[in-house]
């Protein structure tokens, strides 16, 4: 991003008041998330596409470690010429983020010389360094789910003193809780290793397509890396093979909409060797398939799948009456890999010389090759990790709640995790000299105001960006991910008047349909979702998928052309509309909408 103008601007952050009942909202964060006076010289926006919610004081570590992971990759590891990391502040319990440029020429060719040499090493030896990274993300998994929590029992087992272990139970409890945020602190930067070099690889693509092509759309340019099978989708595969289980064993009647997870199980038990063939199946799919949240891994109450069957149920029905049918519920890859195919060659054809379709070739093929990362990754980092993440932290919550530190568990993420080590602490001290906790006075009352505080702050509208407009928003990362670009910055502003009945945005994945609208402001209310409805959001995740199979189209405020939302409404073959900006604010469920993923166009028609 360029230096601001200062013409345009938005409130500026030291003009933003406390929200009423919400005072004192900094104390559930550090220091260095707080807004300082020369940033109201700085352009920031509001990044709802991954912390829709207000931040509980726990969950502000998931945004402090990503943000340092994602920096330190981007500018230091790899040296990318035209930007460096990303900084946020939190205002009101919302993450606000900024990109910070390189703008001096000298050095951006300077960084060049660094980022062709090691980037280059990357991009020539991707497919061996990527079976090296799996192997490094499946061993860190392996590491945070054999984390335990001690328990501290009357004295300690004997076999501490036969084998000379030489320390006593109560030192694993903040060792072990330190492994915790030590290893989601390296889950995020193997989580970056290959990211931003997937996005680099399309970023240099797109560039050249544009040049090249100066009428391409955003979506003709992703549609070229189409129809890629990513592991993203398994967990909806697996859903569906659960649904063809139940049609074969003669389970399907059990399987009826609105019908209770745990009813459902407690009749399939009822049905004998079918029963347990389909349950023991069930079981084989939750590890590790039903580790994916249903929010995008940054909040601790954005449960798995294991953790509460609600999604995968609500699903399961129209699965089993679908396959019932006999329909194929196969994602349509093959014709999405048609139709990648063709389109490239229709832009190819237009180059006018062998070099650039070399050139063409070699960008494409690597954008190829680097794209099913893009997606396959969120499965191991935000889902199967984090969901492990949080449930070994809510364990230790238990620890403290047991002890009477806590009122219950859940309280663990109302303390900031340097605070939750305090209260650990107290539990080792209190065990080791039979005392008693100091932490119950102190810290209930503390985690008391802090609910009080973030229900306070829920009820606040943060504007969409603070600070004054840069002359150009030309960082292509934060365009194609978040897309945010001046024509989205003019809409906040209200620049231009608002047409009555349409809401524009980017044209995310084909097609053109109309339905009913279904808006919903956070994941929670994924349930409420019906047959056939157009779904209206500030942000969707991956692991929506099995949702994507119940609507006809989906529209959200945020997102770019390679934003999770579009990257699955493609493959799932459903028209999207992403980055509208307001469409939450401008649409009301029950609606009648005219949706056009081949434009960007949603119409209001009553």
């Amino acid at each position: 991003m360029s230096q601001p103008a200062g013409e345009r601007s938005f409130p500026l952050p030291s003009q933003i008041a406390d929200v009423p009942g919400a005072e004192g909202w900094e104390a559930l964060y550090p220091y260095f998330t707080r807004f300082q006076p020369e940033d109201d010289q700085r352009f920031w926006f509001y990044n709802s596409m991954h912390f829709p919610e207000v931040v509980p004081a726990f969950d502000g570590i998931t945004s402090e470690i990503p943000y340092t992971a994602i920096g330190a990759n981007t500018a230091r590891l790899f040296a990318f010429p035209t930007t460096m990391g990303i900084e946020y502040r939190i205002l009101n319990g919302r993450v606000y983020i900024t990109a910070n440029p390189v703008l001096d020429e000298a050095k951006q060719a300077e960084r060049l010389a660094h980022f062709q040499e090691r980037a280059g090493y990357y991009y020539a030896n991707w497919d061996r360094l990527y079976e090296g990274w799996q192997q490094r993300i499946e061993a860190l998994i392996a590491e945070i789910e054999a984390v335990e929590v001690p328990q501290l029992d009357e004295l300690d087992d004997l076999e501490v003193v036969t084998g000379s272990r030489g320390y006593a139970t109560n030192h694993l409890v903040r060792e072990n809780f330190h492994r915790c945020i030590d290893l989601y602190s390296k889950m995020w930067h193997h989580h970056t290793e290959f990211l931003m070099l997937g996005y680099g690889a399309y970023v240099v693509f797109f560039g050249f397509c544009r040049q090249a092509f100066p009428e391409i759309g955003d979506q003709a340019v992703a549609r070229m890396v189409a129809g890629m099978d990513v592991t993203m989708y398994r967990p909806d595969d697996e859903l569906k093979k659960l649904a063809a289980l139940a049609v074969e064993l003669d389970l399907a009647d059990l399987f009826v909409e609105g019908n209770e997870p745990a009813k459902v199980l407690s009749a399939v038990g009822e049905r004998g060797d079918a029963g347990e063939r389909w349950l023991a199946a069930l079981e084989e799919a939750k590890d590790p398939w039903f580790n994916v949240s249903v929010g995008d891994g940054f909040y601790h109450h954005h449960l798995s799948w294991a953790d509460d069957l609600t999604v995968p149920f609500a699903a399961l029905p129209r699965y089993v009456e679908q396959i019932r049918a006999g329909e194929d519920l196969t994602r349509p890859t093959e014709r999405l890999a048609a139709e990648r195919e063709r389109i490239a060659e229709e832009y190819r054809a237009l180059l006018g010389g062998d070099d650039e379709r070399a050139a063409f070739d070699q960008m494409l093929g690597l954008c190829r090759q680097v794209f099913p990362y893009i997606e396959s990754h969120k499965f191991y980092c935000e889902h199967w990790f984090t969901t492990r993440f949080f449930q070994k932290i809510r364990a230790f919550g238990r620890l403290l709640a047991d002890r009477g530190v806590l009122a219950e568990a859940e309280d663990v993420f109302h303390l900031r995790h340097v605070e939750a080590e305090d209260a650990l602490v107290d539990v080792m001290l209190a065990w080791a000299s039979g005392g008693t906790e100091l932490g119950a006075r102190h810290w209930q009352p503390i985690v008391a105001e802090r609910k009080r505080i973030v229900e306070a702050l829920a009820g606040w509208s943060p504007p969409p960006a603070l600070g004054p407009v840069p002359e150009a928003l030309n960082d292509p990362a934060v365009q194609m991910l978040w897309g945010v670009t001046d024509e989205t910055v003019q809409t906040w502003l209200g620049g231009d008047e608002l047409e009555e009945n349409v809401v524009r945005g980017y044209a995310a994945a084909p097609g053109v349909v109309e339905g009913t609208a279904r808006v919903l402001s956070n994941v929670n209310e994924i349930g409420q979702i019906r047959e056939g409805e157009i779904l209206v959001c500030p942000v969707t995740a991956p692991s929506w998928g099995p949702v994507f199979g119940k609507i006809a189209a989906a529209v959200s405020d945020i997102g770019g052309t390679m934003s999770h939302a579009a990257i699955v409404a493609r493959e799932y073959g459903m028209p999207a509309v992403v980055g509208t900006g307001q469409a939450t604010a401008r649409i009301k469920t029950g609606d009648r909408l005219h949706v056009d993923g081949d434009r960007g166009i949603v119409t209001i028609l009553g």
